[in-house]
C-alpha cells in the first residue's frame, strides 16, 4: 500500500452543476427492470450455464416478474444463438416479456443478431461501443470523431436490418465505459445516435449509461446521469437506463441515486452476479424500495426457493450476510438485539399495528418467505434472556417469568459457551425440560388432598429414597399449605414464593404450565416449572421442582465443604 501516488480519479464530472437529485428523499416508483443474468451474469461464471440451465434460469426470471430479460450475445456464441432460437421456436417467451440481445457495431454481427431474432414478437436490440479515454487511447487508438462514427454507423445498420426483419424491435444504445468518458463527449455521441433513430412516443429508444467500471462515489454518478438526462435530444421519447457495476462496492447506491437523478430503467442481476465484483443486485434494490412502502413490481416472497434455484444453476453461493437473502441476515445472536426484537414483536401484536416497525428488522421476514422461528433469534453464548425466552415462547408456548428467563438464560449461555456452538430450539427445549420441569429427585410428588377450615390443610404423598412418605401442612392457600408442609418435612427454609401460570394450549384438554420461584436463606432464587392438565397439580409440580433445585444445590454445597476440609 505504498503506491497511492500512482492513482488518480478516473471519472469526469459534468460541466454544469447537476444536483437536483439531492433534493429528493426516496424513490417513489419502481423502474423498468431488465435482468442481465443470462448475458452479463452468465459470462462471469467460472462454468457458464448450459442450454438446459439457461432455460431453467429464464423461467425463474419470468416467475419473479421481469418484463425485460437480456438473453445473450447471439452473434458471438453458438450456445447463445441456440438458446435464443430455442426460446423463440418453442414459444417460451410470454407475451408480456421482451427479450434483449446485445451486439457490437459491426455489420456482420448486427446482421446475424437480427437473423437470430426471426419469429420473435418483440425484442430490444442493444448496440454498444466503448467511449472512455482509456479505451479510445489504449485499445482502439481512435479519435472522438472516429468513435462517434462507429456508433452512428451501427445505429443506421440497426435501422436497416430491422426494416428487413419481421418483428417489433426497440433500439438501445450504450456508450460502454460511460463513467470513464468526458461527459460532454458522452452526451455528444448519444445525441448523434438519437439523431439517427429519431425516437417518437410510439417508438421510444433506450439510452443506457453504464458504470462499466465504478470510478466515483455514488453522488458523482448521480450528477452524471442527471446531466445526461437533462440534455439528451428527444428526451420525452428516451428511456434513460443505468447498468452499474460494483467495483467500489457501491452498485446499489449508484443505482438508487441514479434513479433519483432521472434513470427510468435498471439493468442488473440477482444477488449481484457479474464480472469482477459483480453487477448491481436487483434483489437488494427491489426490497429496499419495498421497505419504504414502494411496490417494486418483482416477487421475492419465496426468497429461499429462488436461492435454491439460483445456486445450483450458477454454482455461486449467496453469502450468509447478503441483504435480505442471506441465511443470517435476519438473525440476532446478541442478547440486547434479541430482547429488543422480542419486545417489539410483542408490542406490535398487543397494539394490532398494520405498519411494520420492529427494532433491528427492516422488513417483516415473513413477507419474503422467512420464518420467525429459527430465522430471527438464534441462540449462542452471546445471546440474552430475552431471546432465549422468545424461542421457548414462540416454539413451545412457555411464557417464563422475567427472573426465571434470566436464570435460564445464564444456563443456556453456559452450555453454548462450553460446547462452543449455536444451540438449536430443540436443544434449548430439552435443557429446559431436564433442568426445570416436573423434577422428581430427590423428592417426587405423588398426590395431595385438602380440607378447609380457617386455613387450608393438606396431606401430601411424596416419594423419597424409593419410599412413599406422607406430610401434612396448613396455610392461607393451597400452594402455601403444601409449601409449609415441604419445609417442615424436609427441614429447609425459603421465602418469597413467586408464582405464575398459563395454558400451554387451547381447548378443554389443554395442559397448564406453572412457574414457581423460591428464595433460599442465602438469597439465591431457585425456579421450577410444572406441567399438568390440572392447574393446581401443575402448580404443585412446579413447587416440587423448585424445592428439588434448592435441595440439590444444598447437597452440592455440603459435598464441596466436606471435600475442602479433607
Amino acid at each position: 500500500m505504498k503506491n497511492v501516488n500512482k492513482y488518480a480519479r478516473g471519472y469526469f464530472v459534468p460541466p454544469v452543476t447537476s444536483m437536483k437529485w439531492s433534493e429528493k428523499e426516496y424513490i417513489t416508483e419502481a423502474p423498468v427492470w431488465c435482468s442481465v443474468d443470462l448475458r452479463d451474469g452468465n459470462q462471469a461464471l467460472v462454468v457458464p450455464m448450459s442450454l438446459e440451465e439457461k432455460l431453467k434460469y429464464f423461467q425463474l426470471l419470468v416467475d419473479i416478474g421481469f418484463k425485460e430479460i437480456e438473453v445473450g450475445f447471439p452473434a458471438a456464441s453458438e450456445t447463445e444463438y441456440a438458446f435464443l432460437r430455442t426460446l423463440i421456436e418453442e414459444n417460451l417467451i410470454p407475451d408480456d416479456v421482451t427479450i434483449q440481445v446485445l451486439t457490437q457495431s459491426r455489420d456482420h454481427i448486427i446482421k446475424k443478431t437480427f437473423e437470430s431474432l426471426r419469429g420473435a414478437n418483440k425484442a430490444v436490440v442493444h448496440l454498444y461501443n466503448s467511449t472512455s479515454v482509456a479505451q479510445r487511447e489504449q485499445v482502439f487508438r481512435k479519435s472522438k470523431e472516429e468513435i462517434i462514427e462507429i456508433a452512428v454507423s451501427g445505429a443506421k445498420l440497426l435501422q436497416k436490418y430491422a426494416a428487413e426483419t419481421e418483428g417489433n424491435f426497440m433500439f438501445q444504445y450504450s456508450p460502454e465505459s460511460f463513467t470513464g468518458t468526458e461527459m460532454e463527449f458522452a452526451l455528444e455521441i448519444c445525441n448523434r445516435v438519437l439523431d439517427v433513430w429519431q425516437p417518437t412516443a410510439e417508438q421510444p429508444v433506450i439510452i443506457n449509461l453504464p458504470a462499466t467500471v465504478s470510478f466515483s462515489m455514488p453522488h458523482v454518478y448521480a450528477s452524471q446521469i442527471e446531466y445526461m438526462s437533462d440534455n439528451l435530444h428527444f428526451r420525452e421519447n428516451v428511456i434513460v437506463s443505468v447498468h452499474p457495476h460494483n467495483d467500489r462496492g457501491t452498485g446499489v447506491a449508484d443505482a438508487e441515486l441514479a434513479m433519483l437523478a432521472g434513470a427510468q430503467r435498471v439493468e442488473g442481476t440477482l444477488f449481484g452476479n457479474g464480472e469482477r465484483t459483480g453487477n448491481v443486485d436487483i434483489v437488494t434494490l427491489a426490497l429496499n424500495m419495498y421497505s419504504h412502502g414502494v411496490d417494486p413490481k418483482l416477487d421475492f416472497s419465496n426468497i429461499r426457493e429462488i436461492i435454491a434455484t439460483y445456486e445450483p444453476l450458477t454454482r455461486m453461493k449467496v453469502h450468509e450476510r447478503h441483504p435480505y437473502g442471506g441465511d443470517l441476515v435476519f438473525t440476532a445472536f446478541s442478547g440486547s438485539h434479541q430482547d429488543a426484537i422480542a419486545k417489539g414483536m410483542k408490542w406490535r401484536e398487543d397494539h394490532k399495528k398494520d405498519t411494520w416497525n420492529v427494532p433491528y428488522l427492516l422488513i417483516d421476514p415473513k413477507d419474503i418467505g422467512r420464518e420467525y422461528e429459527g430465522d430471527i433469534i438464534r441462540i449462542n453464548s452471546q445471546s440474552g434472556k430475552g431471546g432465549i425466552g422468545y424461542v421457548l415462547e414462540q416454539q413451545y408456548g412457555f411464557d417464563l417469568p422475567a427472573k426465571m428467563r434470566e436464570n435460564f438464560g445464564y444456563r443456556i449461555k453456559q452450555v453454548s459457551d462450553r460446547q462452543h456452538k449455536e444451540l438449536l430450539p430443540g436443544e434449548i427445549y430439552d435443557i429446559y425440560l431436564k433442568e426445570y420441569v416436573n423434577l422428581t429427585a430427590p423428592i417426587e410428588f405423588i398426590t395431595y388432598s385438602f380440607t378447609q377450615h380457617d386455613d387450608f390443610e393438606t396431606t401430601v404423598q411424596m416419594k423419597k429414597d424409593g419410599r412413599v412418605e406422607e406430610m401434612k401442612g396448613s396455610g392461607n392457600g393451597r400452594l402455601d399449605a403444601i409449601s409449609n408442609a415441604l419445609q417442615t418435612k424436609l427441614g429447609i427454609r425459603y421465602s418469597n414464593l413467586i408464582y405464575k401460570e398459563h395454558a400451554l394450549e387451547t381447548g378443554s384438554e389443554s395442559r397448564a404450565a406453572s412457574y414457581v420461584g423460591i428464595t433460599a436463606e442465602d438469597g439465591t432464587v431457585y425456579w421450577g416449572c410444572g406441567i399438568d392438565v390440572d392447574i393446581m397439580t401443575s402448580s404443585v409440580r412446579a413447587l416440587f421442582s423448585a424445592v428439588n433445585k434448592l435441595t440439590e444445590a444444598a447437597t452440592v454445597q455440603k459435598q464441596a465443604a466436606a471435600t475442602a476440609k479433607i
